[in-house]
């Protein structure tokens, strides 16, 4: 094959790849938009450590070199010539139970590591010389510019990892996907809350099309930034419409909800609606089956482009405590933001 000769200052993007299941369901809690940040590493001669957390998608620039070489979008430790390898210790945005990571090695060709392993540990500040790491990946090959997802069945909440590269490298996004911890115990009971946040321990629990945008970002904190910050579907082409279920951080009776549409302007959905219902048996799976059934607390509403629409306890049912929603748009389109607030419920 012949080569491919790029100006200089050509932009190169990763190419898109498609995600397992815990990549879509769950937020990255080493988002550098949580707060997640390097703590320490051993070594970041060509590229930053910190570049590993950013959001955006990991990108090679034709031409561009600093100081230290070639300008590389993520982290690159130097070549190691005496022996052990190269780590960096990373405090996640939110503490929480891990699902999966995404080790990225895109466009490190001939200087990704050839392996790696992470490690964990839960612990209050940052970790010590007497901190007690616990492996949760093992030593794993990893190759050529590619994502490497892996699943991880733990329950444990961990608050801090420690990715380990053999023996040096780069390494261009570490993604942690996760469901983040929360605790109720020492909240006041009597407060308003939102209770759907994903740092309130809200969580997706499914939906039936999430082509152009991620669910998770609905219970993100603020607005939307863009019309890629939310969920959307695909353009319906047959009867009925879409959907997606949350499951709350904690049971509440809900006195009022949010449904923004920042940034959906020729695709937004035409009404939408709600149902809710006390769940306390069941898979993810039977949840959906049982959702169709649930009662309605909102009933169908008009939307408009761009928009912040609030619904109070005139136009709520009165339900009692609920545990999950489902959120109903008709027929299709995108929504940034669903957040639903409620008084704690035993």
């Amino acid at each position: 094959m012949a080569a491919i000769n790029h100006p200089v200052g050509t932009v190169l993007q990763a190419a898109a790849v498609e995600k397992p299941d815990f990549a879509i369901r769950y937020a990255n809690l080493a988002h550098a938009d949580f707060g997640a940040k390097v703590l320490s590493c051993s070594d970041q001669w060509f590229a930053d450590a910190g570049r590993m957390l950013q959001a955006s998608e990991p990108v090679f620039i034709v031409g561009k070199f600093d100081d230290h070489g070639k300008w590389m979008d993520g982290w690159e430790t130097q070549r190691r010539r005496n022996g052990g390898y190269d780590h960096a210790v990373i405090k996640l945005g939110l503490a929480g139970v891990i699902k999966g990571l995404d080790i990225d090695t895109s466009h490190f060709t001939g200087n990704f590591p050839p392996a790696a392993s992470v490690e964990a540990c839960c612990c209050d500040g940052e970790p010590g010389s007497n901190t007690q790491w616990v492996e949760l990946v093992p030593s794993t090959s990893l190759g050529s510019s590619a994502h490497h997802f892996i699943e991880i069945d733990d329950a444990r909440v961990w608050t801090h990892l420690r990715l380990n590269i053999y023996p040096d490298g780069g390494v261009a996004r570490f993604r942690v996907y996760g469901q983040p911890a929360c605790n109720w115990e020492q909240q006041d009971p009597n407060a308003l809350y939102e209770v759907s946040a994903l740092e309130n321990g809200g969580r997706i629990v499914a939906y039936n099309d999430a082509h152009f945008g991620v669910p998770f970002r609905m219970i993100m904190p603020g607005r939307g930034v863009n019309m890629g910050d939310g969920w959307e579907t695909r353009r319906r082409r047959e009867p009925g419409n879409d959907w997606c279920i949350v499951e709350l951080g904690h049971a509440a009776i809900v006195e009022k909800i949010e449904v923004d549409t920042a940034h959906f302007k020729g695709n937004y959905p035409d009404r939408v609606s709600i149902q809710a219902a006390y769940v306390s048996h069941g898979t993810d799976q039977s949840i959906i089956t049982q959702a169709m059934f649930w009662d309605t607390l909102l009933s169908e509403q008009k939307t408009s482009m761009d928009c912040q629409h609030f619904y109070g306890k005139e136009q709520l049912r009165e339900l009692g405590a609920v545990t999950h929603v489902r959120l109903n748009i008709f027929p299709d389109g995108g929504v940034s933001r669903l957040r639903i607030w409620g008084r704690l419920a035993d």
